[in-house]
């Protein structure tokens, strides 16, 4: 495959990004030779187990990773997150992260950096040089800086995202719309290879996608789509081809490569509904037998969920009808604890751990995190409905992710114990 070409400059740094690939999906995948160009940099390099952020989700885990922080510092917690002073709930962009990205970093230091399809980046912010942001980014116009870029990737084909919610109704769908974002994104990376650039990164999010509609079909050979999913990894191997070989050729060195996951994945056996939980074990009730969200509690409330795992005191000086003291807090986060750690289902351990916040978050945006995080067993996928009156049950999603099951490679070792937040460091060190 013939590289991309562009004439080097010394200290410069490549990421490629492949949203929800676990260590041993890419390892296996490249021991049977599915994907080639992986295998060859995993011979060349080194290739780390990484733990993801908690909750182990893109919007905290991409943020972690962009910042080299982690949410105590950065402040994004999840998908959502509390109004202020309000049980309602409203969805953080990248105009409330509290730490600069390694793209800012670099500017300080007059580097220009081209990134693409980089999650939690919306809506784009001014950077020096080129930004595209990816999900969650509902509007191109807004997702691209400088704006003039967008008739480019509108000429290109690009997408941010497949169409979940098409996939959702038809998910015969799901294998057309991989190839539509897979194919205006590998047009996009051409097409900004040839500008100027110090930092590089290409984010594949398409894998995250397969391994939550289509998780099934890589493990059963006799799966309709088995070979549709191989493909599609085959795919996403050219891609690494494609960038490393330019890279090389660009620099001289794979010095300054990297490549990551922002977190793993497995398949599902049942969703667990800790709202549903709580409900139960008389943490939470609603004023309503259809609550429209946590507005809806009642007074006696002492603690509601938010997805996917995040479980909140309902503190008196934090929310508007709060009932627990700063007082009991530490009594209450262990008796939560205790409780929902022997929970099963059919006779399966289903709570693997459970993490107090000031465990996890380190930095003045902590106390605005949840008290808990409920891990749950690979199979369980906690999740924060208010709907479910049923602890445990599914939906049509096949795969849930994984939290330290992310991998990071390299060409060097870089450590026995690696948090997705301490990648930053890595690649800021080629420009020291």
């Amino acid at each position: 495959m013939a590289a991309l070409v562009r004439k080097s400059k010394a200290n410069k740094a490549c990421v490629i990004g492949l949203d929800g690939v676990p260590f041993s999906l890419l390892r296996e995948l490249a021991e049977r030779g599915v994907m080639p160009a992986a295998a060859r940099l995993i011979a060349e390099g080194h290739l780390h187990r990484m733990r993801a952020s908690l909750p182990e989700i893109s919007a905290v885990s991409w943020t972690d990773f962009m910042t080299g922080t982690n949410a105590g510092e950065h402040g994004i917690f999840g998908f959502t997150d509390f109004k202020p002073g309000s049980y309602e709930v409203r969805y953080p962009n990248s105009l409330d992260v509290k730490r600069p990205p390694i793209w800012d970093v670099l500017a300080g230091k007059d580097r220009r950096s081209i990134v693409i399809n980089q999650p939690s980046t919306y809506p784009a912010r001014k950077i020096n040089g080129i930004l595209i942001a990816g999900f969650v980014a509902v509007d191109l116009a807004r997702a691209v800086y400088p704006p003039a870029y967008k008739t480019v990737l509108d000429q290109l084909g690009y997408r941010v995202d497949i169409d979940s919610l098409k996939v959702r109704e038809n998910p015969a769908l799901l294998w057309e719309e991989l190839a539509q974002a897979m194919a205006g994104g590998r047009k996009a990376l051409k097409f900004f290879w040839t500008e100027a650039w110090d930092y590089f990164e290409f984010v594949v999010t398409g894998t995250d996608r397969l391994h939550h509609f289509a998780w099934d079909a890589y493990p059963d050979p006799s799966h309709p789509d088995h070979q549709k999913f191989l493909d599609y990894y085959r795919q996403v191997d050219g891609i690494i081809e494609l960038i490393a070989a330019s890279y090389r050729e660009l620099s001289g060195t794979s010095e300054g490569l990297y490549m990551l996951s922002d977190h793993g994945f497995t398949g599902i056996f049942r969703e667990v509904y800790l709202n549903a939980w709580l409900e139960r074990h008389g943490y939470l009730s609603f004023a309503r037998t259809d609550p429209a969200g946590l507005q809806d509690i009642t007074p006696g409330t002492r603690a509601f969920a938010l997805d996917p795992n995040r479980i909140y005191l309902n503190l008196k000086d934090r929310f508007p009808r709060g009932t627990v003291d700063r007082s009991e807090r530490k009594a209450l986060q262990r008796e939560i604890a205790e409780r929902v750690s022997g929970l099963e289902y059919e006779g399966r351990k289903v709570v693997r751990r459970v993490f107090f916040s000031e465990d996890v978050y380190r930095g003045p945006q902590s106390d605005r995190g949840p008290d808990l995080l409920i891990l749950g067993e690979n199979g369980f996928d906690m999740k924060g409905s208010v709907k479910k009156k049923e602890i445990f049950g599914r939906t049509d999603l096949r795969g849930m992710h994984t939290w330290d099951d992310a991998f990071f490679w390299a060409d060097r070792e870089c450590g026995q114990d690696l948090a997705i937040q301490d990648v930053a460091r890595f690649i800021l060190g080629n420009f020291s």
